[in-house]
């Protein structure tokens, strides 16, 4: 009888084969990064911490969360960080409906305490010179005090976990990734990962300004498949926005379908190029193997053999769910029910994924990325990824 593995021995597999790395990858998305709170709960509990973290916006907070702080700390500082954040909400029996725009108009109004407050002078007029370090409707100053007082930026940048954070670069349009494995971070650099405009000003690093990369790259995988040498990754990708949808009948249904498809980042086309360009460099892999050594020595050959990889990518991808009455300002859903759902709807997908393992067994040896889609919960009614790439690839065709 085949013995099950524990969620960490089942990850270790990975770690173990050839130096290899777990990746937590968390996208961009305001107030459904709860949902990423609840995974890493999960992953915590069950003994299993990231090597390396990637983050854009909201997942770059929540990435400089874990990474700056103690094992033991972790969650915590996670847990405090969205308690802070969490707001009250008007409570009107028989009128849901009006309790939640008014609530997010006191959100608009007001701010997030410990997150952003309003910018007075942004609302003189949209032709109000404010300076390019202040042009935003709120100022994330808040948030820079958060951030000092519940990250350690020592520990961020001693090296373990990796940390990668997100941004755009203003002037070229460029996307940018803050690494600390090359350059030491701060607490500008998380800022500027979720400097999202015009709500928030860019924020100004080593003389140039940077906005939220959200607005470039919301799913920052692609980090991950660009890195050198690449290594054996379990990633664990986190994703906020649903690529896929329902076609909608009203301007509001339309607001909100238009918000998923442009933060979701093209998630679907994405991962496919992915598994696809990773799948030639095995292939080619595997025609070295036919040629003869004395053709292997030839400098020709060899530049092309630099093309050629031997590394395989597990892929887990988590979803966050849509709520009831969901809309496109469910971003600045702060709401304590809003935040207990997506956490706790994160932390039973990831327990899910951890028991089923999909990452371990048999796979063709010409496959260098491995997609994997938890068995849905019960109320679950997404498709894979590889459904929603269907379409493109049939056009395609």
């Amino acid at each position: 009888m085949k013995t099950k593995l524990t969620p960490l021995e089942a990850v270790n597999r990975i770690r173990d084969d050839n130096h290899g790395q777990v990746v937590l990858v968390l996208q961009g998305g305001g107030a459904l990064g709860a949902y990423q709170g609840g995974v890493y709960q999960a992953l915590h509990e069950s003994g299993v911490e990231p090597d390396w973290i990637i983050g854009t916006s909201i997942g770059a907070i929540n990435a400089s969360l874990i990474a700056g702080n103690a094992v033991e700390d972790r969650l915590s500082r996670v847990q405090e960080f969205w308690r802070r954040v969490e707001r009250s909400v008007l409570c009107i029996p028989g009128w849901s409906e009006i309790a939640d725009a008014l609530s997010t108009w006191m959100t608009l109004a007001r701010g997030i305490p410990g997150f952003f407050e309003t910018n007075l002078r942004a609302f003189l007029g949209v032709q109000v010179r404010l300076g390019p370090d202040q042009a935003g409707y709120y100022s994330t100053e808040p948030l820079r005090r958060t951030l000092e007082e519940l990250v350690d930026f020592s520990l961020i940048n001693s090296g373990h976990p990796r940390l990668t954070l997100g941004a755009a670069h203003v002037r070229t349009s460029m996307m940018r990734y803050f690494d600390s494995k090359e350059m030491e971070l701060g607490p500008r650099h998380i800022m500027a990962s979720g400097a999202l405009p015009p709500a928030f000003p860019a924020v100004r690093i080593d003389g140039e300004l940077y906005w939220d990369g959200g607005i470039l790259s919301n799913t920052p995988t692609e980090r991950i498949f660009d890195d050198h040498p690449r290594r054996n990754s379990l990633i664990f990708a986190v994703h906020l926005w649903h690529p896929s949808g329902p076609e909608p009948e009203t301007i509001w249904q339309i607001l909100n379908r238009q918000k998923d498809i442009q933060y979701s980042s093209r998630i679907a086309s994405h991962i496919m190029r992915q598994l696809e360009t990773h799948k030639l460099r095995h292939v080619i892999m595997k025609l070295l193997d036919y040629v003869p050594e004395d053709v292997k020595r030839d400098p020709l050959l060899k530049e092309l053999a630099g093309y050629s990889c031997k590394t395989r990518m597990h892929v887990v991808r988590l979803l966050a769910p849509r709520l009831e009455r969901e809309s496109h300002t469910k971003d600045i859903d702060f709401s304590s029910a809003g935040i207990f759902k997506r956490w706790e709807t994160g932390y039973t997908d990831t327990l899910r994924a951890l028991a089923q393992q999909r990452w371990i067994g048999e796979f063709d040896p010409l496959d260098g990325v491995v997609l994997h889609e938890p068995d849905a919960g019960p109320t679950a009614e997404q498709p894979t990824l590889e459904d929603v790439a269907k379409p493109q690839k049939l056009a395609a065709e």
